[in-house]
Protein backbone atom coordinates (compact mmCIF):
# COMPACT_ATOMS: atom_id res chain seq x y z
CA UNK A 1 0.00 0.00 0.00
CA UNK A 2 1.59 3.33 -1.02
CA UNK A 3 2.13 6.18 1.36
CA UNK A 4 2.30 9.82 0.26
CA UNK A 5 6.09 9.56 0.32
CA UNK A 6 5.93 6.75 -2.23
CA UNK A 7 4.12 8.89 -4.77
CA UNK A 8 5.94 10.33 -7.80
CA UNK A 9 7.25 13.82 -7.12
CA UNK A 10 5.58 16.69 -8.96
CA UNK A 11 7.94 18.57 -11.22
CA UNK A 12 7.89 22.36 -11.56
CA UNK A 13 5.90 22.35 -14.81
CA UNK A 14 3.19 20.09 -13.40
CA UNK A 15 3.05 22.07 -10.18
CA UNK A 16 2.65 25.40 -11.97
CA UNK A 17 0.00 23.92 -14.23
CA UNK A 18 -1.80 22.61 -11.17
CA UNK A 19 -1.83 25.99 -9.50
CA UNK A 20 -4.04 27.23 -12.31
CA UNK A 21 -6.81 24.97 -10.99
CA UNK A 22 -6.67 26.11 -7.35
CA UNK A 23 -9.57 28.53 -7.31
CA UNK A 24 -12.56 27.06 -5.54
CA UNK A 25 -10.91 23.89 -4.24
CA UNK A 26 -7.80 22.03 -3.20
CA UNK A 27 -5.10 22.09 -5.85
CA UNK A 28 -3.23 19.16 -7.37
CA UNK A 29 -0.39 19.35 -4.85
CA UNK A 30 -2.52 20.38 -1.85
CA UNK A 31 -4.84 17.45 -2.46
CA UNK A 32 -2.14 15.18 -1.05
CA UNK A 33 -2.68 16.62 2.41
CA UNK A 34 -6.40 15.88 2.18
CA UNK A 35 -6.16 12.43 0.60
CA UNK A 36 -5.66 9.63 3.12
CA UNK A 37 -3.96 6.67 1.47
CA UNK A 38 -4.17 4.69 4.70
CA UNK A 39 -7.91 4.58 4.10
CA UNK A 40 -7.51 2.51 0.94
CA UNK A 41 -9.23 -0.85 0.91
CA UNK A 42 -7.18 -3.99 1.31
CA UNK A 43 -8.00 -7.63 0.98
CA UNK A 44 -7.24 -10.77 -0.96
CA UNK A 45 -9.58 -9.76 -3.74
CA UNK A 46 -8.07 -6.28 -4.13
CA UNK A 47 -6.30 -5.80 -7.43
CA UNK A 48 -2.63 -4.94 -7.24
CA UNK A 49 -1.38 -1.41 -7.68
CA UNK A 50 -0.76 -1.17 -11.40
CA UNK A 51 -0.34 1.50 -14.00
CA UNK A 52 -0.77 1.69 -17.75
CA UNK A 53 -0.87 -1.61 -19.59
CA UNK A 54 0.40 -3.44 -16.51
CA UNK A 55 -3.17 -3.29 -15.24
CA UNK A 56 -4.25 -5.62 -18.08
CA UNK A 57 -7.73 -4.14 -18.19
CA UNK A 58 -9.28 -4.90 -21.54
CA UNK A 59 -11.66 -2.52 -23.26
CA UNK A 60 -15.30 -3.59 -23.09
CA UNK A 61 -16.35 -2.32 -26.51
CA UNK A 62 -14.18 -3.46 -29.42
CA UNK A 63 -14.04 -6.22 -31.99
CA UNK A 64 -11.14 -8.35 -33.20
CA UNK A 65 -10.27 -8.30 -36.90
CA UNK A 66 -7.93 -10.46 -39.02
CA UNK A 67 -4.15 -10.10 -38.70
CA UNK A 68 -4.31 -8.92 -35.07
CA UNK A 69 -6.19 -5.76 -36.04
CA UNK A 70 -8.97 -4.46 -33.81
CA UNK A 71 -11.71 -1.83 -34.05
CA UNK A 72 -12.68 0.20 -30.99
CA UNK A 73 -16.36 1.04 -30.52
CA UNK A 74 -16.25 3.26 -27.43
CA UNK A 75 -16.66 6.53 -29.34
CA UNK A 76 -17.75 7.53 -32.87
CA UNK A 77 -14.13 7.68 -34.08
CA UNK A 78 -14.24 3.86 -34.49
CA UNK A 79 -10.43 3.60 -34.41
CA UNK A 80 -9.06 0.69 -36.47
CA UNK A 81 -5.69 -0.36 -35.03
CA UNK A 82 -2.90 -2.65 -36.10
CA UNK A 83 -0.94 -4.49 -33.43
CA UNK A 84 0.96 -1.96 -31.31
CA UNK A 85 -1.08 1.07 -32.35
CA UNK A 86 -2.95 3.36 -29.94
CA UNK A 87 -6.35 4.99 -30.38
CA UNK A 88 -6.82 8.70 -31.10
CA UNK A 89 -7.64 9.18 -27.41
CA UNK A 90 -4.06 8.12 -26.49
CA UNK A 91 -5.38 5.64 -23.93
CA UNK A 92 -6.25 2.37 -25.69
CA UNK A 93 -3.56 0.20 -27.28
CA UNK A 94 -3.77 -2.93 -29.42
CA UNK A 95 -1.55 -5.60 -27.87
CA UNK A 96 -1.47 -8.80 -29.87
CA UNK A 97 -5.00 -8.36 -31.19
CA UNK A 98 -6.51 -7.38 -27.82
CA UNK A 99 -7.37 -3.83 -26.82
CA UNK A 100 -6.09 -2.65 -23.43
CA UNK A 101 -6.35 0.64 -21.57
CA UNK A 102 -3.31 2.68 -20.59
CA UNK A 103 -5.48 4.77 -18.25
CA UNK A 104 -6.15 2.49 -15.31
CA UNK A 105 -5.20 3.02 -11.64
CA UNK A 106 -3.08 6.05 -12.62
CA UNK A 107 -4.93 9.36 -12.11
CA UNK A 108 -2.85 12.47 -12.74
CA UNK A 109 -5.18 14.73 -10.75
CA UNK A 110 -6.66 14.02 -7.33
CA UNK A 111 -8.29 16.92 -5.51
CA UNK A 112 -11.22 18.06 -3.42
CA UNK A 113 -13.54 20.50 -5.23
CA UNK A 114 -16.88 22.19 -4.68
CA UNK A 115 -19.44 20.43 -6.83
CA UNK A 116 -20.33 23.79 -8.39
CA UNK A 117 -16.99 23.72 -10.22
CA UNK A 118 -18.04 20.98 -12.65
CA UNK A 119 -20.37 23.04 -13.03
CA UNK A 120 -23.36 21.44 -11.30
CA UNK A 121 -25.77 23.82 -9.58
CA UNK A 122 -28.78 21.56 -9.06
CA UNK A 123 -26.96 18.57 -7.57
CA UNK A 124 -26.31 18.72 -3.80
CA UNK A 125 -25.26 22.38 -3.87
CA UNK A 126 -22.50 23.30 -1.46
CA UNK A 127 -21.15 19.76 -1.21
CA UNK A 128 -17.62 18.62 -2.01
CA UNK A 129 -16.37 16.04 -4.48
CA UNK A 130 -13.32 13.84 -4.57
CA UNK A 131 -12.27 14.77 -8.09
CA UNK A 132 -10.28 12.33 -10.20
CA UNK A 133 -8.76 12.63 -13.65
CA UNK A 134 -6.57 10.49 -15.91
CA UNK A 135 -4.56 11.63 -18.93
CA UNK A 136 -5.94 11.43 -22.46
CA UNK A 137 -8.86 12.74 -24.51
CA UNK A 138 -10.76 11.79 -27.67
CA UNK A 139 -11.39 15.47 -28.51
CA UNK A 140 -8.86 18.07 -29.69
CA UNK A 141 -10.20 21.39 -28.39
CA UNK A 142 -7.93 24.19 -29.55
CA UNK A 143 -8.68 26.07 -26.32
CA UNK A 144 -8.27 23.14 -23.90
CA UNK A 145 -7.85 24.37 -20.33
CA UNK A 146 -6.01 21.21 -19.22
CA UNK A 147 -4.03 20.38 -22.35
CA UNK A 148 -0.94 19.25 -20.45
CA UNK A 149 -2.93 16.28 -19.13
CA UNK A 150 -5.55 15.71 -21.82
CA UNK A 151 -3.08 15.71 -24.71
CA UNK A 152 -0.73 13.16 -23.11
CA UNK A 153 -0.80 9.42 -22.65
CA UNK A 154 -1.80 8.55 -19.07
CA UNK A 155 1.36 6.60 -18.28
CA UNK A 156 3.59 9.43 -19.52
CA UNK A 157 2.32 11.84 -16.85
CA UNK A 158 3.07 12.18 -13.17
CA UNK A 159 0.41 10.01 -11.62
CA UNK A 160 -0.82 8.58 -8.34
CA UNK A 161 -1.26 4.78 -8.08
CA UNK A 162 -4.91 4.33 -7.12
CA UNK A 163 -7.29 1.41 -7.53
CA UNK A 164 -11.07 1.80 -7.69
CA UNK A 165 -11.47 0.42 -4.17
CA UNK A 166 -8.83 2.77 -2.83
CA UNK A 167 -10.54 5.78 -4.40
CA UNK A 168 -13.86 4.90 -2.80
CA UNK A 169 -12.27 4.11 0.58
CA UNK A 170 -10.52 7.48 0.62
CA UNK A 171 -13.78 9.31 -0.15
CA UNK A 172 -15.48 7.47 2.71
CA UNK A 173 -12.62 8.26 5.08
CA UNK A 174 -13.01 11.97 4.34
CA UNK A 175 -16.82 11.71 4.52
CA UNK A 176 -17.09 12.93 0.93
CA UNK A 177 -20.33 11.68 -0.58
CA UNK A 178 -19.58 12.30 -4.25
CA UNK A 179 -16.79 11.26 -6.63
CA UNK A 180 -16.37 13.44 -9.73
CA UNK A 181 -14.61 12.73 -13.02
CA UNK A 182 -13.55 15.91 -14.81
CA UNK A 183 -10.61 18.06 -16.10
CA UNK A 184 -9.78 15.56 -18.87
CA UNK A 185 -12.25 13.51 -20.93
CA UNK A 186 -13.77 10.60 -19.00
CA UNK A 187 -14.62 8.78 -22.24
CA UNK A 188 -10.89 8.33 -22.84
CA UNK A 189 -10.45 6.40 -19.56
CA UNK A 190 -13.97 5.05 -19.34
CA UNK A 191 -12.87 1.64 -18.05
CA UNK A 192 -11.30 2.97 -14.84
CA UNK A 193 -14.12 5.48 -14.34
CA UNK A 194 -16.63 2.65 -14.79
CA UNK A 195 -14.91 0.45 -12.22
CA UNK A 196 -14.60 3.30 -9.72
CA UNK A 197 -18.29 4.08 -10.23
CA UNK A 198 -19.23 0.44 -9.62
CA UNK A 199 -17.36 0.48 -6.31
CA UNK A 200 -18.87 3.85 -5.41
CA UNK A 201 -22.39 2.56 -6.02
CA UNK A 202 -21.73 -0.37 -3.66
CA UNK A 203 -20.61 2.10 -0.98
CA UNK A 204 -23.54 4.48 -1.40
CA UNK A 205 -21.35 7.23 -2.87
CA UNK A 206 -22.65 9.32 -5.76
CA UNK A 207 -20.78 9.73 -9.05
CA UNK A 208 -20.89 12.80 -11.29
CA UNK A 209 -19.17 13.30 -14.63
CA UNK A 210 -18.15 16.29 -16.75
CA UNK A 211 -17.81 15.19 -20.37
CA UNK A 212 -17.86 16.27 -24.01
CA UNK A 213 -20.14 13.24 -24.56
CA UNK A 214 -18.41 12.06 -27.72
CA UNK A 215 -19.39 8.49 -27.01
CA UNK A 216 -21.54 5.76 -28.51
CA UNK A 217 -24.87 4.81 -27.02
CA UNK A 218 -24.02 1.32 -25.75
CA UNK A 219 -20.97 2.26 -23.65
CA UNK A 220 -22.78 5.39 -22.45
CA UNK A 221 -25.73 3.43 -21.15
CA UNK A 222 -23.46 0.82 -19.60
CA UNK A 223 -21.61 3.57 -17.71
CA UNK A 224 -24.64 5.73 -16.88
CA UNK A 225 -26.28 3.07 -14.73
CA UNK A 226 -23.60 3.92 -12.12
CA UNK A 227 -23.64 7.70 -12.66
CA UNK A 228 -25.90 10.07 -10.74
CA UNK A 229 -25.20 13.26 -12.66
CA UNK A 230 -23.74 14.42 -15.98
CA UNK A 231 -22.70 17.90 -17.03
CA UNK A 232 -22.16 17.82 -20.77
CA UNK A 233 -20.09 20.41 -22.61
CA UNK A 234 -22.23 21.47 -25.55
CA UNK A 235 -19.34 23.43 -26.97
CA UNK A 236 -21.06 25.00 -29.95
CA UNK A 237 -23.95 24.36 -32.27
CA UNK A 238 -22.58 23.98 -35.78
CA UNK A 239 -20.83 21.07 -37.41
CA UNK A 240 -18.24 23.51 -38.73
CA UNK A 241 -17.26 24.65 -35.23
CA UNK A 242 -17.03 21.09 -33.95
CA UNK A 243 -14.91 20.02 -36.92
CA UNK A 244 -12.52 23.00 -37.01
CA UNK A 245 -12.10 23.71 -33.29
CA UNK A 246 -12.70 20.31 -31.67
CA UNK A 247 -11.85 17.80 -34.41
CA UNK A 248 -15.09 15.83 -33.95
CA UNK A 249 -18.74 15.86 -35.06
CA UNK A 250 -21.68 17.55 -33.34
CA UNK A 251 -24.43 15.05 -34.20
CA UNK A 252 -23.19 12.20 -31.95
CA UNK A 253 -22.91 14.64 -29.03
CA UNK A 254 -26.54 15.71 -29.44
CA UNK A 255 -27.57 12.07 -29.57
CA UNK A 256 -25.61 11.31 -26.39
CA UNK A 257 -27.23 14.25 -24.58
CA UNK A 258 -30.70 12.99 -25.48
CA UNK A 259 -29.69 9.50 -24.37
CA UNK A 260 -28.73 10.79 -20.93
CA UNK A 261 -31.91 12.84 -20.70
CA UNK A 262 -34.40 10.16 -21.70
CA UNK A 263 -32.76 6.75 -21.32
CA UNK A 264 -31.02 7.08 -17.97
CA UNK A 265 -31.89 8.13 -14.41
CA UNK A 266 -28.92 10.52 -14.28
CA UNK A 267 -29.33 14.24 -13.59
CA UNK A 268 -28.29 16.41 -16.56
CA UNK A 269 -26.88 19.92 -16.91
CA UNK A 270 -25.24 21.57 -19.94
CA UNK A 271 -22.36 24.02 -20.23
CA UNK A 272 -21.45 26.15 -23.23
CA UNK A 273 -18.02 27.81 -23.18
CA UNK A 274 -18.53 30.98 -25.20
CA UNK A 275 -15.43 31.71 -27.33
CA UNK A 276 -15.35 35.20 -28.89
CA UNK A 277 -15.42 35.08 -32.68
CA UNK A 278 -15.92 31.31 -32.83
CA UNK A 279 -19.25 30.22 -31.31
CA UNK A 280 -20.73 33.43 -29.92
CA UNK A 281 -22.99 34.56 -32.77
CA UNK A 282 -26.58 35.30 -31.76
CA UNK A 283 -27.86 32.91 -34.42
CA UNK A 284 -25.79 29.99 -33.17
CA UNK A 285 -26.55 30.62 -29.51
CA UNK A 286 -30.28 30.95 -30.13
CA UNK A 287 -30.31 27.81 -32.27
CA UNK A 288 -28.71 25.92 -29.40
CA UNK A 289 -31.16 27.35 -26.87
CA UNK A 290 -34.11 26.42 -29.09
CA UNK A 291 -32.78 22.86 -29.43
CA UNK A 292 -32.37 22.53 -25.66
CA UNK A 293 -35.90 23.82 -25.07
CA UNK A 294 -37.52 21.61 -27.71
CA UNK A 295 -35.48 18.43 -27.31
CA UNK A 296 -34.70 18.40 -23.57
CA UNK A 297 -37.29 20.59 -21.89
CA UNK A 298 -37.22 23.88 -20.04
CA UNK A 299 -35.93 22.49 -16.72
CA UNK A 300 -32.45 21.39 -17.81
CA UNK A 301 -29.92 23.93 -16.45
CA UNK A 302 -27.75 25.63 -19.07
CA UNK A 303 -24.47 27.36 -18.16
CA UNK A 304 -22.85 30.00 -20.36
CA UNK A 305 -19.21 29.99 -19.30
CA UNK A 306 -16.58 32.66 -19.85
CA UNK A 307 -13.66 31.71 -22.09
CA UNK A 308 -10.13 32.21 -20.75
CA UNK A 309 -7.30 32.38 -23.35
CA UNK A 310 -5.47 29.05 -23.37
CA UNK A 311 -3.51 26.53 -25.45
CA UNK A 312 -3.78 27.27 -29.20
CA UNK A 313 -6.31 30.07 -28.77
CA UNK A 314 -4.18 31.99 -26.29
CA UNK A 315 -4.49 35.17 -28.37
CA UNK A 316 -8.28 35.22 -28.26
CA UNK A 317 -9.66 37.69 -25.66
CA UNK A 318 -11.77 36.70 -22.68
CA UNK A 319 -15.49 36.59 -23.29
CA UNK A 320 -17.04 40.01 -22.60
CA UNK A 321 -19.54 40.00 -19.76
CA UNK A 322 -22.11 41.55 -22.09
CA UNK A 323 -21.90 38.55 -24.43
CA UNK A 324 -22.67 36.12 -21.61
CA UNK A 325 -25.48 38.32 -20.30
CA UNK A 326 -27.03 38.56 -23.76
CA UNK A 327 -26.90 34.79 -24.17
CA UNK A 328 -28.46 34.24 -20.76
CA UNK A 329 -31.23 36.79 -21.34
CA UNK A 330 -32.06 35.24 -24.69
CA UNK A 331 -32.25 31.76 -23.17
CA UNK A 332 -34.57 32.95 -20.41
CA UNK A 333 -36.81 34.73 -22.94
CA UNK A 334 -36.93 31.51 -24.98
CA UNK A 335 -38.40 29.70 -21.99
CA UNK A 336 -35.46 28.01 -20.26
CA UNK A 337 -35.96 28.26 -16.51
CA UNK A 338 -32.46 27.80 -15.14
CA UNK A 339 -29.69 29.64 -17.00
CA UNK A 340 -26.34 30.48 -15.43
CA UNK A 341 -23.20 32.50 -16.10
CA UNK A 342 -19.95 30.77 -15.17
CA UNK A 343 -16.31 31.82 -14.77
CA UNK A 344 -17.48 35.36 -13.99
CA UNK A 345 -18.04 36.44 -10.40
CA UNK A 346 -19.61 38.22 -8.71
CA UNK A 347 -22.64 38.10 -10.99
CA UNK A 348 -26.37 37.58 -10.55
CA UNK A 349 -26.08 34.81 -13.13
CA UNK A 350 -24.26 32.68 -10.51
CA UNK A 351 -27.49 32.40 -8.49
CA UNK A 352 -30.38 29.95 -8.62
CA UNK A 353 -33.83 31.55 -8.90
CA UNK A 354 -37.30 30.18 -8.42
CA UNK A 355 -38.80 30.01 -11.92
CA UNK A 356 -42.26 30.97 -10.63
CA UNK A 357 -41.76 33.88 -8.22
CA UNK A 358 -38.17 34.88 -9.07
CA UNK A 359 -36.88 34.49 -5.51
CA UNK A 360 -33.07 33.93 -5.34
CA UNK A 361 -33.19 30.59 -3.54
CA UNK A 362 -29.42 30.00 -3.74
CA UNK A 363 -27.02 32.93 -3.81
CA UNK A 364 -23.45 32.30 -4.96
CA UNK A 365 -20.14 34.04 -5.38
CA UNK A 366 -18.58 31.97 -8.14
CA UNK A 367 -18.37 28.44 -6.74
CA UNK A 368 -19.09 29.52 -3.15
CA UNK A 369 -22.61 29.44 -1.74
CA UNK A 370 -23.44 32.55 0.27
CA UNK A 371 -27.05 31.66 1.10
CA UNK A 372 -29.24 28.60 0.48
CA UNK A 373 -32.92 28.88 1.37
CA UNK A 374 -34.15 25.82 -0.53
CA UNK A 375 -35.90 23.24 1.61
CA UNK A 376 -35.88 19.83 -0.03
CA UNK A 377 -35.74 21.58 -3.37
CA UNK A 378 -38.71 23.87 -2.68
CA UNK A 379 -38.82 27.66 -2.91
CA UNK A 380 -39.36 29.09 0.59
CA UNK A 381 -41.78 31.75 -0.73
CA UNK A 382 -44.12 30.04 -3.18
CA UNK A 383 -43.29 26.37 -2.46
CA UNK A 384 -42.46 25.66 -6.12
CA UNK A 385 -40.40 22.48 -6.51
CA UNK A 386 -37.19 23.06 -8.47
CA UNK A 387 -35.74 20.21 -10.58
CA UNK A 388 -32.54 18.72 -9.26
CA UNK A 389 -30.92 16.41 -6.70
CA UNK A 390 -31.12 18.30 -3.42
CA UNK A 391 -30.65 15.70 -0.67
Amino acid sequence: MPSPMDLPQIDRRSFLAALGHCAGGACFACALSRFDYSAAATGDDDIAIATGLDAKRQIDFYTQLPDNHIQCFVCPLDCNLADGETCFCRTRTNVGGKLYTRGYNNPCIIRVDPIEKLPLTHFRPGSETLTLSVGGCNVRCLYCQNWQQSQSKPDELKYFPLTPKQAVAAAKKKNIRTIAFTYTETVAWLEWAHDVAVEAKKAGISVVVATSAYIKTEPLLDFAQYVDGFVVGLKGFTEDFYKRILGIQLAPVLEAIKTVRYKTDSWLELVNLVVPGYNDSSVEVQSMVQWVHEELGDGVPLHFSRFVPMYRLANVPRTPAQTLEKARSGALRAGLKHVYIGNLAPHDGNNTYCPKCGCPVIERLGFKILKDTLRRGMCPQCKTKLPGVWT
